[in-house]
């Protein structure tokens, strides 16, 4: 069976003024795989994450998503596009205001066709597979940091995104709640079959998580593989990642 790749990300670099960002990003990703891009904070992953999605225009390179070629598309077909991508905040950017049902049904406001039973069914579903069906009339200031991120993550997957871009996903967490998170990425990947880039410095999450890595330095990606592969890495900056105990060992006594 033939792969289907899903986004095609070639010599990517980026600079502002004379700091060099990315200097030189490759990568592809198929049609359901999880990539973690890691690096240090610092090393351009943010950077590499707008220009993915045509936040920031980049100086040289390509990226390619779902055949398009994101420098060539005008302000709607970019539109068009991001609506095929799903996107978990650092944040989980919800609104204050709006309970959890009403920040859901946000993202389906273009579907006005729709009937407010399907709504309703789309929002319990996207809830129940990350475990929140109870908390959808709750206000999200009453919500924990991992379960804030668990709806952000139902109000990505209500529009059923092709990719995920996972920004930082387990960042504030406590240990235990960074495992389940990352836990949860992998099953959303085996249950929507979508491709995600997870950009994290959190070895744990990669772990988990993550079907192949590509590991950033000085905005360079100098390592590629699976987490077995580049943790036998004999290349002293790569294997300085994975001597560091998990986040969960650490905490305990």
């Amino acid at each position: 069976m033939e792969e289907i790749i899903v986004a095609d990300i070639s010599h990517l670099k980026k600079s502002f003024g004379d700091n060099d960002i990315l200097k030189d990003i490759s990568f592809k990703i198929k049609q359901g795989e999880n990539l973690a891009v890691f690096g240090k904070s610092g090393s351009g992953k943010s950077v590499l994450i707008k220009c993915l999605v045509g936040l920031i225009e980049p100086d040289d390179g390509k990226v390619v998503l779902l055949d398009s070629d994101v420098s060539k598309l005008n302000y709607d077909e970019l539109n068009v596009l991001r609506k095929k991508i799903g996107f978990l905040f650092q944040s989980a950017a919800l609104y204050d205001s709006m309970t959890v049902r009403e920040n859901l049904e946000f993202p389906l406001r273009d579907l006005k066709s729709k009937p407010q039973q399907e709504i309703d069914e789309l929002v319990l579903e996207a809830l129940t597979n990350v475990g929140l069906a109870e908390a959808i009339d709750k206000m999200p200031s009453e919500l924990s940091g991992g379960m804030r991120k668990r709806v952000g993550l139902a109000r990505t997957l209500i529009l059923k995104p092709e990719i995920i871009l996972y920004d930082e996903p387990t960042t504030g967490l406590d240990p235990i709640t960074s495992q389940e998170i990352s836990q949860l990425i992998l099953d959303i990947q085996k249950k929507y079959n979508t491709a995600s880039i997870i950009i994290t410095h959190d070895i744990e999450c990669a772990r988990i998580a993550a079907n192949r890595i590509i590991m950033i330095k000085d905005g360079t990606s100098i390592a590629e593989g699976t987490f077995e592969e580049l943790s036998q890495s004999k290349d002293e900056f790569v294997r300085s990642f994975f001597n560091i105990k998990p986040s969960h060992e650490k905490s305990i006594g």
